[in-house]
């Protein structure tokens, strides 16, 4: 379905552009009802959605969550040291620099060639403060100084599967080290029907931050289907209120867990180290048809 680097074709009457990145073949296709938005995909998995003339605007679902999360992680407006493990089409990024003016923000994107790409063809306001770094996302994080971000975002996949030494308690340690005092991490997990990953990592950031909440299409929560949840974790109370809200007014609704019910829901899964690791499971095919 694709061409060669820097390769274009047309599709309903707008141009999309393919190239080849190191994970794959990328491409991004217009949104036919927005004028200037595009979606990402690689190897056919849809990544990211950006509307230039509105970064506020979010279409994926589990974005969305993310930026409930990107809301309440402080008072509206105030800008905010934001860490982003994975870029995508910095969506969040973008997200995060339209609603929080004058925040310091950080992406680590292990892809060099994929962050060329959005950069030339989705090139970022000037003066937003957005720092790239073409590491492995751990790698990167372990620069973040102590005590330096207000959120650490986490949204790392490779050919659809977040690695497995990023899903460990070491690799929250790293995550904690990072964060401020009351500052709060969110992670993109994806797992379906029996959930042995979602459960997993939600003991594994039980046994490092006091406070968790998790948000997920019911259908997720009831092992119905493959799809994404949304976890947030911190040693302070979170805004589980109106994350609740928020989330139950979403175009997809979504569920809110927290306390004795998120515990309940793990269902005796224990923390996963380093040593016992393995990445989070392959969606289905029938998930990007």
């Amino acid at each position: 379905m694709g061409k060669s680097r820097g390769g274009r074709r047309r599709q309903a009457g707008a141009e999309a552009v393919v190239e080849r990145v190191d994970g794959g073949l990328a491409e991004l296709i217009p949104d036919r009802d927005r004028a200037r938005a595009w979606t990402l995909l690689i190897d056919g998995a849809p990544q990211s959605h950006v509307d230039l003339d509105d970064p506020a605007y979010l279409s994926f679902e589990y974005q969305r969550r993310l930026g409930h999360v990107i809301d309440l992680v402080a008072p509206p407006g105030r800008p905010v040291h934001a860490v982003h493990l994975g870029g995508g089409a910095l969506t969040l990024a973008r997200y995060v620099a339209a609603t929080r003016p004058r925040s310091t923000q950080q992406v680590v994107e292990r892809d060099a060639p994929l962050v060329q790409l959005v950069r030339r063809e989705l090139p970022l306001d000037a003066g937003s403060r957005v720092r790239v770094r073409s590491v492995d996302a751990r790698e990167g994080l372990a620069k973040v100084p102590d005590g330096w971000a207000d959120l650490v975002i986490a949204d790392v996949f490779s050919g659809a599967r977040t690695p497995a030494h990023l899903t460990s308690t070491e690799f929250l340690d790293e995550v904690r080290r990072a964060l401020k005092p009351g500052g709060a991490y969110a992670a993109n997990l994806a797992d379906g029907p029996p959930l042995v990953h979602l459960r997993g990592q939600i003991a594994t950031a039980a046994a490092r931050f006091e406070e968790l909440a998790l948000v997920a299409d019911p259908a997720v929560l009831r092992g119905k289907r493959f799809g994404n949840a949304v976890l947030v974790a911190s040693d302070h109370p979170l805004p589980v209120a109106e994350l609740t809200r928020r989330a139950a007014s979403d175009p997809h609704p979504g569920r809110v867990e927290h306390g004795r019910t998120l515990t309940d829901f793990t269902g005796g899964a224990v923390p996963v180290t380093d040593t016992a690791a393995v990445a989070s499971p392959a969606p289905p095919a029938s998930v990007f048809r």
